[in-house]
């Protein structure tokens, strides 16, 4: 079973994910999305666990789930979620073939 986190921990991480990266969450959705030829209008990033992140997922008007799995493999603590987030990203970026930008 994977690790669950505490509700204030996943609702700052959601916070910060759909307030600050808007951008971030739609570049991982057309990234790691099942293509069938529309065009992802929106992303929102709505939890996570230990094994991966979750996403509403908006194309044509219909919202999906997409899961995508930590590419480190399964986690159980704070700084984690951070760290994995950033490398799903990178793998989006590489994916698509833009240049990420600097992490601090």
């Amino acid at each position: 079973m994977p690790h669950s986190f505490d509700a204030d921990v996943t609702a700052a991480v959601l916070r910060h994910m759909n307030g600050d990266h808007t951008d971030d969450n739609l570049l991982i959705a057309r990234a790691f999305s099942a293509s069938d030829g529309g065009a992802i209008t929106d992303a929102v990033m709505t939890g996570f666990d230990g094994d991966g992140g979750r996403w509403d997922v908006t194309r044509d008007g219909v919202t999906s789930e997409l899961t995508v799995a930590w590419p480190g493999g399964p986690i159980a603590d704070r700084p984690a979620v951070r760290r994995e987030v950033v490398a799903i990203y990178d793998a989006a970026c590489e994916r698509l073939g833009i240049e990420p930008r600097p992490h601090d």
